[in-house]
């Protein structure tokens, strides 16, 4: 198990993992930025830490594997 995970990382480090790697990266950097305006815009109405770090980061969880359904490997 573990050396399929350093195979793939060897190969993703390569730039050999992903068919395209510019869509891959658009959408984390979409997804990272949403989280990230979703917890600015949390912490600013004064809600508790760790509930605004708790409710960003389980709704993020759940978009990613949305925002990056498309993604293809090689």
């Amino acid at each position: 198990m573990i050396e399929i995970a350093f195979y793939s990382m060897k190969l993703f480090l390569q730039g050999k993992l992903l068919r395209n790697p510019g869509y891959f990266y658009r959408q984390l950097a979409l997804g990272v930025i949403i989280g990230l305006l979703l917890f600015l815009g949390l912490g600013e109405m004064g809600i508790n830490l760790a509930i605004t770090t708790i409710f960003s980061s389980l709704i993020i969880g759940m978009a990613m594997p949305f925002l990056l359904k498309d993604v293809k490997m090689q």
